[in-house]
Parts: structure tokens; sequence; C-alpha cells
């Protein structure tokens, strides 16, 4: 997601009112359908595009080391502050580089509803990141999001089947691919995700 993706800017005009809606979904019951992929605390979690804060602080109080990605100050500082004594690495990056991830690796990689922020270059650059970033027997999980395509606001369409090629080209294996429905009740009408989980 570069610096020029319109989404960035949305994201920092209406940050407060994006985190409230972000929080009123049960991480629990967002993670149910790749519940049993997870790895078993403690394990080492990227949160890649991390809003809210809402899933970093699930994973922090299940006893995981969490490192926070978000590219958007205004989310970021909201989320430090919302979260404070979760015991969360905030770290000020974005996809597809990460660049301020490097010397790092995770055992699991989380890009929850950021995929469809990416066009097809950034996600092939971010594919290869997420390889490199992760750890022996890492897993990765996806949601990617189906709706309307809005290049001028930062939404493209998911492509699944290309991402699945993309991800075993660059040596990931899928482990899951499954339907759910809108994450949150304001999602509007023709608004479903596909979930993805690779293992590094």
């Amino acid at each position: 997601m570069s610096a020029e993706n319109p989404a960035l800017a949305l994201y920092a005009a209406h940050g407060a009112a994006l985190a409230a809606r972000y929080e009123t979904v049960a991480p629990a019951q967002l993670f149910a359908p790749v519940a049993d992929l997870l790895p078993p605390a403690p394990a080492r979690v990227a949160d890649l595009g991390a809003g809210s804060g809402r899933d970093a602080a699930w994973f922090a109080g299940q006893g995981h080391q969490v490192t926070a990605v978000e590219p958007v100050a205004e989310l970021r500082e909201a989320a430090r502050h919302r979260h404070a004594g979760a015991g969360i690495d905030w770290v000020a990056d974005q996809l597809p580089g990460l660049a301020g991830l490097d010397g790092r690796s995770f055992d699991l990689l989380l890009l929850i509803a950021v995929w469809h922020h990416l066009d097809t270059a950034q996600r092939a650059e971010a594919m290869v990141r997420l390889h490199d970033l992760s750890a022996e027997s890492a897993r990765v999980v996806l949601s990617l999001r189906h709706g309307p395509e809005q290049p001028e606001s930062g939404a493209f369409a998911p492509d699944v089947e290309g991402t699945i090629r993309m991800a075993e080209a660059k040596g990931f294996t899928l482990l899951r691919r499954v339907e759910a429905e809108a994450q949150q009740r304001q999602d509007t009408a023709g608004i479903n995700w596909t979930w993805l989980v690779l293992a590094a």
C-alpha cells in the first residue's frame, strides 16, 4: 500500500468512526473459521494493517508476542492508547515493503481486510515480503474482500485464484480456503470475504 494510496487518506479522515466500528467485532468469532490452524502461544505474531488494534490486543491477551503494523498515524496512536498495557509493539510501516520489520521473522502473519488495498503489482511484492518474514512452519492468514471495486478509493478486486497461485509460486502451501459473511454489521449488502490460510 503506497503512500499515495487513497485508502490511507480515507482512514486518516474517518479513523475514529472506523475504529469504533472495528471494535464491535469479536475476534474470537472473526477467527473461528481458521482458529484450529493458528499457532499456539507463545508465538511471534505480526498484525499487518492493525487498524484499531482489536486483533493485536486479542492475540496479545492470549500470550502471543505481537507486533502491530499500521501506516495511518491517526489509527495507530488511537489504538496504542486504547490498548495500552497490552504489550503490543507498534510499528509505523506499510505493505508491500515493510522495511521496518527487517531482520525479524514471525510465526503468524495477519492481513485482515488489507489485501484489497493492494493492486496486482503490490500484491506480488507483498507476497515475496511475507515469505521473507515467515519463520519455519509459519502461517499467513488473509481475508479477501468481495464487493464493489473502487480503485479511486483504494479498493481493488480480490482475485482469489490469482492470490493462491502467487502464494504457491513463492513457496507457500494453501491449508484452507473458506468463505465468510460480512465482518461487521455495518458492512454494506454484497460484501463478503474469502479467508486463506497459507503455510510457509
